[in-house]
């Protein structure tokens, strides 16, 4: 099995630290990174946003073949739903796949997450898709998901105070960690907060795989009408058959 998991941005080092913590989750798929190749070096913003959906449909386009499931692995998902009309196979996002896991249960989920603009963005991203009623508060820290990445050790105590506010505030059962950022601190906010946190990359994960094993393979994803392009890269253009 081989799952692409895609970083929208342009910080290598996230997609390195992706795969190494895919591989520790499920050893012995093939996981396989893509890196932005242009954008932001952490999308916190509407306009690196819009140019991290390209990014990220243009990373499928040139590391796309073979992979059995995608994951778009930024939270917030963006072209999410661009990548899965130009793809044959699953394609999962960290928000949208956290979410609907978080609350199957029928439990509300809160969110706490990096960047002061990310829960108006993810407001409208959950309204968007049907998923406001689920959610019960999305709160943010002051560092962006870059910052928290750095130094993780001085997020803990803000992420967890973020959490508590969701549950006794917002009324959440269950909290998310969102962003890629903040892999590896599940647990220790979990013992700060005394109730469910699920990490959104290593929930949508177990998502993406379960979505690979359940499908046929790949198939030939449904034709888009050709339209000339220009500039993107030929990989891309060949996607929107505009070569």
């Amino acid at each position: 099995m081989r799952i692409l998991l895609i970083n929208p941005n342009t910080t290598a080092p996230i997609t390195a630290r992706l795969v190494e913590a895919a591989r520790a989750q499920a050893p012995g798929v093939d996981f396989r990174g893509a890196t932005g190749r242009f954008g932001a070096a952490y999308v916190a913003t509407q306009a690196a946003y819009a140019v991290a959906g390209h990014a990220a449909l243009d990373a499928f386009a040139r590391e796309g073949e073979g992979c059995d499931a995608v994951l778009i692995a930024c939270f917030g998902d963006p072209g999410l739903d661009a990548v899965r009309e130009i793809a044959a196979v699953p394609v999962l996002g960290m928000a949208e796949a956290s979410i609907l896991a978080g609350s199957a249960a029928g439990t509300r989920v809160g969110i706490v997450t990096g960047g002061e603009r990310w829960p108006a963005m993810l407001e409208a991203f959950a309204a968007a898709r049907g998923l406001s009623e689920r959610i019960a508060g999305i709160r943010a820290v002051a560092p962006d998901g870059g910052g928290i990445a750095r130094d993780p050790d001085g997020a803990v105590a803000a992420l967890a105070e973020a959490a508590a506010r969701c549950r006794d505030e917002d009324g959440a059962d269950v909290v998310i960690l969102g962003g890629a950022g903040l892999i590896g601190l599940r647990a220790r906010v979990g013992e700060r907060l005394g109730m469910p946190v699920l990490c959104s990359f290593e929930t949508a994960l177990a998502a993406t795989l379960a979505a690979a094993r359940a499908g046929a393979g790949p198939s030939e994803p449904a034709a888009l009408p050709p339209v000339p392009t220009i500039g993107l890269s030929d990989a891309l253009a060949r996607r929107l058959g505009g070569l």
